[in-house]
């Protein structure tokens, strides 16, 4: 049998035992590559399962006897195939290691340590008894990190390097009916590791699938679906180029026509939003293959990128493959939730970062409806650290290596319409290797885009792309203000990675995509990234660098997720469902009306319908349908409100919904896709009268329904409720995005404010005084060794029922910095649980993160309001709150503020690694927020936007306390 020749793919040829492992060619004995396809009518035998086993530290500490016939494994290990070794027996095989660019090894190339641990995996095997008894036979490996060498019944096949990539060997002539010995060692650090330096886990193993495939005479070998559409005509054009002679049957459009034969026929066209499959067939003399076909054209014109004549927005995110016990050994039913997920968050496009996936999420991606820029294994970050010296994209030597891992993307991928750009890889630097990449994609399919972040001047892509582009730059780009080469101005504009997803945060996505939505030269951008990458561990709750020991880390930056890694939506995959919502309910206007806009790039709004609802107070009290045109892509309605309904005196609102109208292959009726929140009346203000003046008894005041400490002021009880610690707080445990990253320049605020000591506010009492209607205690609260300031004024009055509190803050010296915070702090009996508020919900929100806070009333825990990063950090605050109610306590703020509780403090917060360090205490400490800083992505890009600053001025806020009855 024979395959299509593939680029950088030399000839066998013989090697001493392990000099392969540091040869930067990309192997030798594998067929070259060729087209994936899910199933086929030949026979084929499934290798997953149960392993035998045996880790050496080097990559020379045993022989090769363990592949022949006959060997006696029956010591060895047993290894789960697909995984990786490290996360598989008890920490017996060794330790997962992070670094986000650092070479955890010396960079040598291609030479690698000594210490270089080295599995053999062996697998017994009988055939099936239907296997056919002619014809020949396929071993196929879709991924195995670093470096592959294969045996099968003591001959061996070859070695490959290209992790993330399939290689096949012809097995057919050595197979017998019972007792094959499948024999694969694999080598942790080899040269192909130097060109797979990507933001992760160092993982070794075989962990996707392995996978015998009978090729029985005349059959499939490589075939290429060509299946364009015409946007002007409504008509597609099928051509299905194929290796051997076939035929192609599409029934749903009445073809059956000859590989290489075009014909042109309507049909609906695939995008993402409507991904229109057609199944067909492709039938040899001895094989028949399922298709599914899109039809779809992508082009550059008028300086956009286009797919079926429209340009698109992408709604991306950066995927790296994840999961927390099987680290990239995903199972289906893990790859489909992802998708649903992302349908269901209104995300529109995946970034395959840094790699290209496991070939059943592409299927995934064609069936549910998703852009995909498919990215090739291959990044050399870690070369920066020598001024990209040595690198091996700029080395003629490695060019073959190079060219190998883009043919192996393109030619197993290509029949997927999800894919619309091949990316040639990232932070590879710069060099003839590249464009000898691109070259060579660009001759080999020219139906699709080349993109690559690093070719700044686009000299070889049809796209200019950025990583974490500042809000500023990117508007300038976006009026095409931004300079560099003719080409490059001419070019559409994507942010291949924004708003990274550290902890809490990303903030400031909303501004992104007021940009995006206002220059059309701005195509959208891709959120770093889909999920965090912590690791199970009873020890930690979930692990991080460092958490193995290593000496070389990056910590918890491989925890930069929309999701947690147990798959739960955080606050920041909430928010960008909000932000990229594909149906924007803008305004409400005098005349009763609210627009209605389509931001859907191809799907009118017949797949959804309207409801609107109208709150006092934050409860519905009236609800019903909105009759809303099934808008085009880009067209917007003004829609008739109802009359408001008569209520009582209070705020109230209209609350539009856009729903899907019946179930879809992604979500269910009534799921909600997108909405809008419009004030009618505004809130009353909070009205406590002045009455009987603070009276003295017993070391202690009472006013109202309050008692004070006669001798310092402080608060200790409203009523029944005993309160603690009152007083102004500045400090937050700092997020992610506060502390910024290392290589930043800029303004990183955790670090000023630790430096400035506001984690360790002093508290000093000027006075307690007691006039005829109030209670006023003044303090000065400063950082010790600085001579920064609050000069601060509590002032209390009640009205016999409920209790006042006014806070005026006036800062002292020169503050440069903005604050974390500005509110009070107290603590009430840890048997506070129950939390109802009326404000934003039902999640956490920040200035620049709550586009997705709904006002409305709420309920929850104290343990339910905390947000679980994977580094404990300052989380949980609900935003816009009116009032909140617990342990028995109602608080009413003026203005509106942030509301948190939680049963540690903000210092204890700060202290904690790990979920796990953090223990419950006998208090339930409050936070009430007059104001917050805003979030930013500092972690590794811009921080908070100058409007979302608290900056430290003269401040007056109120709370109005009283005990529930």
């Amino acid at each position: 049998m024979s395959f299509r020749s593939s680029p950088g793919l030399p000839a066998s040829s013989p090697h001493s035992v392990n000099d392969y492992v540091e040869d930067v060619s990309p192997g030798s004995g594998a067929l070259p590559p060729r087209a994936r396809y899910a199933s086929s009518d030949a026979t084929s035998l499934s290798l997953n399962g149960s392993w035998r086993f045996r880790l050496s530290a080097t990559a020379d500490a045993e022989d090769d006897s363990f592949a022949a016939p006959g060997f006696d494994a029956a010591d060895w290990a047993e290894l789960s195939v697909p995984g990786h070794w490290v996360l598989q027996g008890d920490g017996s095989f060794g330790s997962p290691i992070y670094t986000n660019h650092l070479y955890p090894f010396p960079v040598d190339p291609p030479r690698v340590p000594t210490e270089n641990p080295t599995g053999d995996h062996l697998r017994v095997f009988d055939l099936p008894d239907d296997w056919p008894s002619d014809g020949g036979a396929v071993l196929r490996f879709d991924g195995v990190e670093s470096c592959a060498r294969v045996w099968l019944n003591g001959t061996e096949l070859g070695e490959f390097k290209g992790s993330r990539l399939p290689h096949e060997f012809a097995a057919g002539h050595l197979l017998k009916p019972s007792g094959n010995v499948l024999a694969v060692r694999v080598h942790q650090w080899s040269a192909g590791s130097y060109l797979e330096d990507q933001d992760q886990w160092w993982l070794p193993g075989i962990f996707r699938d392995v996978t015998l495939l009978h090729r029985p005479a005349g059959c499939v070998l490589d075939f290429f679906v060509h299946a364009s559409y015409d946007h002007r005509s409504g008509e597609g054009t099928l051509r299905v180029d194929s290796d051997v002679d076939a035929r192609v049957a599409v029934p749903a459009l009445g073809i059956d026509v000859a590989t290489g034969e075009p014909t042109t026929v309507a049909v609906e066209p695939w995008t993402a939003e409507t991904p229109r499959l057609y199944h067909g067939e492709l039938v040899t003399e001895g094989e028949r293959v399922p298709l599914r076909i899109g039809f779809r054209t992508v082009v550059l014109e008028d300086g956009l990128i286009k797919v079926n004549g429209r340009p698109v927005l992408f709604k991306g995110v950066n995927r790296h493959e994840w999961h927390p016990e099987k680290g990239r050994a995903l199972d289906p039913e893990t790859m489909r939730e992802d998708v649903l997920l992302m349908k269901r968050h209104n995300v529109n496009a995946v970034r395959t970062s840094h790699y290209p996936p496991h070939p059943a999420f592409l299927d995934l991606c064609d069936e549910y409806g998703l852009w995909v820029i498919d990215e090739c294994d291959l990044e050399t970050h870690g070369f920066v650290e020598q001024a990209w010296r040595d690198n091996p994209v700029d080395d003629d030597r490695w060019t073959p290596a190079l060219l190998d891992r883009a043919a192996r993307m393109v030619e197993r991928d290509k029949n997927h319409p999800s894919v619309v750009v091949w990316s040639l890889g990232n932070e590879a630097g710069t060099g003839r290797g590249l464009t000898a990449m691109a070259e060579w994609i660009h001759g080999r399919d020219s139906s699709r885009l080349v993109h690559y972040e690093g070719d700044i001047d686009c000299r070889d892509t049809e796209m200019y792309s950025r990583m974490y582009a500042y809000h500023g730059e990117v508007e300038r780009i976006g009026r095409g203000l931004d300079g560099g080469t003719l080409k490059r101005r001419e070019l559409p504009f994507i942010l291949c990675e924004y708003g990274h997803a550290m902890g809490n945060g990303p903030g400031g996505i909303a501004d992104y995509q007021r940009l995006f939505e206002s220059h059309d030269r701005l195509q959208g951008g891709f959120i770093w990234e889909w999920i965090d990458h912590g690791i199970k561990d009873e020890r930690y709750g979930f692990a991080y660098g460092g958490d193995f020991g290593e000496e070389l880390h990056d910590g918890n930056f491989v925890c930069d997720g929309l999701l947690f890694p147990d798959r739960r939506p955080s606050p920041g995959l909430i928010e960008y469902k909000k932000v990229v919502e594909p149906v924007r309910i803008e305004e409400w206007g005098p005349e009763g009306t609210v627009r209605v806009r389509n931001a859907y790039d191809f799907a009118d709004l017949s797949a959804l319908t309207f409801e609107w609802s109208y709150q006092l107070d934050g409860e519905t009290v009236e609800s019903g349908t909105l009759p809303v045109p099934p808008l085009a892509p880009g067209e917007w309605a003004d829609v008739k409100l109802p009359e408001p309904p008569e209520t009582g005196t209070g705020e109230t609102q209209w609350t539009v919904r856009a729903l899907l109208a019946s179930g879809t292959a992604w979500g269910p009726k009534g799921h909600e896709v997108a909405w809008g929140q419009f004030p009618v009346t505004a809130r009353p203000a909070v009205r406590v009268a002045q009455s009987a003046g603070p009276v003295p008894g017993d070391g202690r005041f009472t006013l109202g329904p309050a008692t004070f400490d006669a001798r310092t002021g402080a608060l200790t009880s409203v009523g029944a409720v005993d309160v603690t610690g009152l007083r102004l707080d500045v400090w937050r445990a700092p997020t992610d995005n506060d502390d910024g990253a290392a290589w930043q320049s800029d303004t990183r605020n955790g670090l000023l404010w630790r430096k400035l000591g506001l984690h360790r506010m002093r508290h000093r009492l000027d006075g307690v005084e007691r006039s005829g209607d109030a209670l006023t205690v003044r303090t000065r609260v400063a950082p010790a060794a600085r001579e920064l300031g609050f000069a601060t004024v509590y002032r209390w009055t009640s009205d016999g029922d409920r209790l006042r509190l006014t806070v005026s803050v006036a800062p002292e010296g020169d503050w440069t910095v903005p604050l974390p915070r500005l509110g009070i702090r107290f603590g009430l009996a840890g048997s506070a649980d129950r939390v109802r508020w009326f404000g934003g919900g039902p999640g956490e929100g920040y200035p620049d993160t709550k586009a997705a806070s709904l006002l409305g009333r709420w309920e929850s825990t104290v343990d339910g309001l905390q947000t679980p990063y994977v580094r404990p950090q300052e989380n949980g605050a609900r935003a816009d709150v009116r009032w909140a109610e617990i342990g028995g306590l109602r608080i009413e703020g003026e203005p509106e503020f942030w509301f948190s509780a939680r049963r540690w403090t903000s210092e204890q917060l700060d202290a904690a690694r790990h979920l796990t360090d953090l223990v419950a205490g006998d208090t339930v400490w409050v936070n009430l927020d007059h104001g917050q800083h805003g979030i930013g992505s500092q972690s590794c890009g811009p921080g908070p936007l100058p409007q979302y600053f608290l900056r430290a001025e003269p401040t007056e806020f109120s709370f109005v306390f009283s005990e529930i009855g």
